[in-house]
């Protein structure tokens, strides 16, 4: 608890997911955390309004798992016990890469949770709000900073009748996402100069949530990724098995190859990926929903860390700092890894002593490899707006597929690829003397020519009348 004698308080812009894990990197060290959200807050694992994204697939790696477990303990085990499903990478996935399928290495470190965003949502947003500390005012907006270009004394709020109010800060968090105010925010203060990066690979969403023909419990996730070095545009797609017995499925496409919105298109367009896995398994499933469809993919991120003054009291995060292309599934696990770098920045220094600029630093240092993976791929499509593959960027992508290459026979170098994709690992890992060596040499096993399922999966592909040609063992 803060030493100050008045009640120190923390005010949060926006309840999501990233509002929700700043709420529990700060409350051991305020008095009362306050939650500003624009939307009603559901009961239970409902659809939350103001995250559009949630009808689209979405994945918790390894990294920001292990985030949220330090912030919240318990919560990953709860998350399982609602019905996500915990699976292994690559020992449940059947992935299909730019340079080949992968095998299923048997491993245990490296994983992703698999649930519905909805899910998600609900179970760490019940383990906060369980805290007496903290609390949530629904149905109002945050619409200006108070204070000065110094310190960020608190918000000015306007409710849903139209009133406002201002509300007096220790802290103030945005943390609410891609519709964040903060640069308009900074220059009404008087701070001008802050830098962007918008990469936009003009990739649309198309996803649908079906009943499974086959148990999911342990059923492993199917992806099926673009080439970005093939002349037509990118096309991929994956399965992933939520909580109900159910399969959430999105496909993907940059322009000239995106999905519609039309259902009896859905499965149609599945089939133009790379391989027809993704379709001849909705084949026997069952659509339980509509398509829902979305164009912002934006890979987006502010340099709040670069700027020479920062106001002492103000800190952004999640999606407020960097948004990614959902289709690498980092934006999550990001969120978390920097809730969990501002509780270290505030837990080592009292409020008003320069934690806010400590803290943004730290937290652009979760985003920095998060984002280089992203951008990595999204600039290599001819179609990418924002910025193009220079020599240094065709190189290290030449690299990295090599690396792939090599990961569909090498067990070592998968493992390290995969310490780095789930960000529990830095990107140097890749630069190791024994993984340099590896790519050098290529891979140690013969290229699969098709995916692999074991003996159990395919009695249940059986039983479900489910046909998957030249499967391999």
């Amino acid at each position: 608890m803060s030493d100050s004698p008045h009640r120190s308080r923390a005010v949060i812009v926006g309840g999501s997911f990233a509002g929700m894990l700043a709420a529990a990197a700060v409350k051991d060290y305020v008095d009362t955390v306050e939650i500003i959200d624009a939307h009603e807050v559901p009961t239970g694992p409902q659809p939350r309004s103001g995250v559009p994204q949630a009808a689209h697939f979405h994945i918790l790696l390894s990294g920001g798992a292990g985030a949220i477990d330090e912030l919240l303990p318990g919560t990953i085990d709860q998350l399982l016990a609602a019905g996500a499903n915990r699976v292994p990478m690559t020992t449940n996935m059947v992935l299909y890469s730019p340079e080949g399928w992968y095998r299923r290495w048997k491993r245990d470190s490296h994983y992703l949770i698999a649930a519905s965003r909805d899910l998600t949502d609900f179970v760490i947003r019940e383990q906060v709000l369980k805290d007496p500390r903290v609390s949530v005012r629904p149905l109002t907006r945050a619409t200006a900073l108070l204070g000065d270009s110094r310190r960020v004394t608190g918000v000015r709020l306007c409710a849903a009748d139209g009133t406002e109010t201002e509300l007096a800060a220790d802290l103030v968090i945005d943390a609410s996402g891609r519709a964040a105010r903060t640069p308009q925010w900074l220059a009404e203060l008087g701070i001008t100069g802050l830098a962007e990066d918008r990469i936009d690979s003009g990739v649309a969403y198309a996803s649908r949530i079906y009943r499974a023909p086959v148990s999911t419990q342990n059923w492993p996730l199917i992806s099926v990724q673009a080439d970005p070095r093939l002349p037509e545009p990118g096309r991929s797609g994956g399965i992933v098995p939520i909580e109900g017995g159910r399969w959430h499925v999105s496909l993907m496409g940059t322009p000239g190859g995106q999905p519609s919105r039309n259902a009896a298109e859905f499965e149609a367009y599945a089939r133009t990926l790379r391989h027809p896995i993704v379709a001849d398994l909705l084949a026997q499933a069952e659509p339980l929903t509509d398509v829902t469809t979305t164009h912002s993919t934006v890979n987006r991120r502010y340099y709040y860390e670069r700027l020479r003054s920062w106001p002492e009291g103000l800190v952004a995060l999640g999606d407020s700092v960097a948004a990614f292309n959902p289709v690498y599934g980092h934006g999550m696990s990001v969120a978390a890894q920097g809730a969990l770098a501002l509780r270290a920045q505030i837990a080592s220094r009292e409020l008003g002593t320069g934690m806010a600029h400590k803290a943004q630093r730290a937290i652009a240092r979760s985003v920095k490899l998060a984002w280089s993976l992203a951008i990595g791929q999204d600039i290599h499509y001819p179609t990418t707006k924002g910025k193009k593959a220079g020599t240094a960027d065709r190189l290290l992508h030449r690299y990295v597929s090599r690396l792939s290459h090599t990961a569909t026979g090498s067990y070592h170098v998968a493992t390290a690829m995969t310490e780095v994709l789930t960000l529990q690992a830095p990107g140097t890992t890749l630069l190791r003397p024994s993984v340099l060596a590896a790519a050098l040499m290529g891979p140690l096993r013969p290229q699969l020519g098709s995916p692999t399922f074991t003996a159990a999966e395919r009695r249940l592909l059986e039983g479900a009348a489910i046909s998957l040609p030249g499967l391999s063992d």
